[in-house]
């Protein structure tokens, strides 16, 4: 079997006296594409962080490549919650996915033939080359973000982390910007771990979901984790789970709406 490239094994986080989740067990293979659901404050977003290193665990352990997760590591790729970019922001679409290739040295980027042609690449990998030299603000959010996942796969990462990255999205977007995603990790068999509050948009792409919720958790595929008996014993709450037209509503869970987590976590975001 191939070794998996994130491990967790009974892994805890503790955030401002509380215990977001505990006794998390969970494997990443190469090419999955792994769905975070659960509601606000269920620990999803601080879940990427520890996997960044910005958090430590209260408990347990992780390892990226058999290695000790460690932070600042250019395998793991991130893609933050949309952010527009305020206007008169001084990045065109190419110096935004330049940062992913030294946006974490001293200093601007030297110009070389080699970076030029990197960034070209995965302009062009992303379909964004029409707008590489216009200025980022000017852009909509599906075009940003759509640098913002270029700027991420810039590092040719083995996992990426994505949270929210649909927040704030038409349908039209969302939908190019999931299968950019998806396309992107069959493409370059890289990980993916996709926080999200509406798992409908990539639910076709989804291998396994990992669902959190009062400190407990199931992982499987949607159809074995997103059950109404299953959401039921986690929330130990009536949880209905409906199935309508190829979408999952699922009724009587705590609000996930909202887009920010409420969770005692004031961790920046990186670049």
């Amino acid at each position: 079997m191939t070794p998996p490239l994130l491990s967790l094994r009974a892994a805890e986080l503790t955030l401002g006296g509380r215990v977001l989740w505990s006794g998390v067990d969970l494997d990443v293979a190469p090419g999955e594409f792994v769905a975070v659901l659960g509601a606000n404050g269920s620990g999803k977003t601080s879940l990427l962080k520890a996997i960044l290193g910005q958090h430590r665990l209260s408990a347990g352990s992780a390892t990226f490549l058999g290695e000790p997760l460690r932070h600042g590591d250019r395998r793991i790729g991130y893609v933050p919650q949309q952010r527009l970019a305020d206007e008169g922001t001084p990045l065109r679409g190419r110096d935004l996915v330049g940062l992913g290739l030294d946006g974490h040295r001293w200093g601007v980027g030297w110009p070389s033939r080699a970076r030029r042609e990197k960034v070209d690449e995965v302009l062009d990998a992303v379909g964004a080359a029409h707008y590489a030299r216009v200025p980022v603000a000017s852009l909509s959010g599906g075009e940003q973000q759509r640098l913002r996942i270029g700027q991420a796969l810039a590092g040719d990462p083995r996992l990426l982390l994505c949270d929210e990255p649909l927040l704030s999205l038409d349908l039209r977007a969302q939908g190019v910007v999931s299968e950019l995603i998806d396309r992107t990790r069959r493409a370059r068999d890289f990980g993916v771990l996709f926080v999200t509050h509406d798992v409908n948009p990539v639910l076709g792409m989804v291998d396994r979901v990992l669902y959190l919720a009062g400190r407990r958790f199931r992982v499987g595929t949607p159809d074995e984790v997103l059950r109404s008996d299953v959401l039921s014993e986690l929330y130990d709450a009536p949880v209905d789970v409906v199935r309508a037209r190829g979408r999952v509503i699922i009724v009587g869970a705590p609000d996930q709406t909202h887009a920010h987590e409420h969770e005692h976590d004031h961790g920046a975001d990186l670049p």
